[in-house]
């Protein structure tokens, strides 16, 4: 577990697998729980009027970082000051970010379908019976600007509003590698081959987690061989408006193109799936285009970062 870097952290341990031969095919499966997680109590008759100890494990993990203790929340703010990105700032991409997640839901979900089985019927306890179908991604809130602009910094004195930052949510996803003889005999179309050519991992500076997913992607980029530039889709891990804002100012990404079909800052963030899910997106924008170099990076607790460059091409 690496909290929003999971995702990479089992790619890169079932590359591994691949690579020194202890597998031919291997299943890298990611699930998370985070919009009702378990609250728990600790009754304790000798504790102060008899009262226990008690803790909620998605909530404290959200507001004490495991070597701070710190808010997420708050290396966003750091970050903010320290760069100067405003709220007004953060809002406009908000608002980009969910244009770009439109992309995904037309023509009735068609670029989602391209990798989730969509209608897909949840079975009821016991599984006789479907308690819902799905159609699509739940419980996901689109903005307005009007409605952005009426929303007030979390923190006083800062600048990250509830509009500029990603939800918890729950979620699985699930990505299979394989050597490249035991992926045509399992591809769909045999003819596109998709390569792993870098994973990264970087540490930013105690309470500045959006820091961490620059310095990341230039270690994947620089174990692939390749530079920014080169890359023909991008894809982040955005839990703050701001993480976007940082990387494109570091890395002279651009902005606007960055996270095409959507990203974890508006479909929210189940912590482990979040970071796999935008890998296959990523994968399936870069088959759409016919091919091409693409680049996932994102940061996660402990003020790190995990990054992997990937490619689609041609089996030739």
């Amino acid at each position: 577990m690496q909290a929003c870097a999971t995702g990479v952290r089992t790619i890169a341990t079932v590359v591994q697998e691949i690579e020194t031969g202890a597998a031919r095919t291997a299943l890298a499966a990611t699930c998370d729980r985070t919009s009702n997680g378990p609250h728990l109590y600790y009754p304790n008759p000798k504790g102060p009027g008899g009262t226990g100890a008690h803790e909620d494990w998605v909530m404290d993990n959200f507001n004490c970082d495991p070597l701070g203790p710190h808010a997420m929340i708050q290396t966003a703010e750091n970050v903010a000051a320290r760069h100067r990105f405003n709220t007004a700032e953060q809002h406009e991409l908000v608002l980009r970010r969910e244009e770009q997640y439109r992309m995904a839901t037309a023509d009735g979900n068609a670029f989602l379908k391209r990798y989730m089985t969509l209608p897909f019927e949840v079975p009821a306890p016991g599984f006789k019976k479907t308690a819902a179908v799905l159609e699509g991604d739940e419980g996901v809130n689109m903005s307005t600007a009007e409605g952005l602009a009426k929303l007030k910094p979390v923190l006083p004195n800062g600048t990250v509003t509830f509009g500029g930052q990603t939800h918890p949510a729950d979620g699985s996803a699930a990505i299979v590698l394989a050597t490249p003889e035991r992926a045509r005999e399992l591809a769909r179309d045999p003819k596109i081959v998709v390569r792993v050519h870098g994973i990264g991992q970087a540490r930013a500076e105690l309470a500045y987690m959006p820091e961490a997913v620059a310095p990341a992607a230039e270690r994947a980029l620089a174990q692939a061989g390749r530079t920014i530039g080169q890359m023909d889709a991008i894809k982040t891990h955005n839990p703050f408006a701001v993480n976007d804002l940082l990387f494109a100012k570091v890395t002279g990404a651009d902005l606007r193109q960055m996270n095409n079909y959507g990203s974890s800052l508006v479909w929210g963030h189940p912590q482990a799936p979040m970071g796999t899910r935008s890998v296959i997106e990523l994968i399936e924008e870069l088959a759409l285009r016919g091919g091409g170099w693409g680049l996932f990076s994102g940061c996660a607790a402990g003020d790190t970062g995990m990054a992997i460059v990937v490619e689609v091409g041609d089996a030739g």
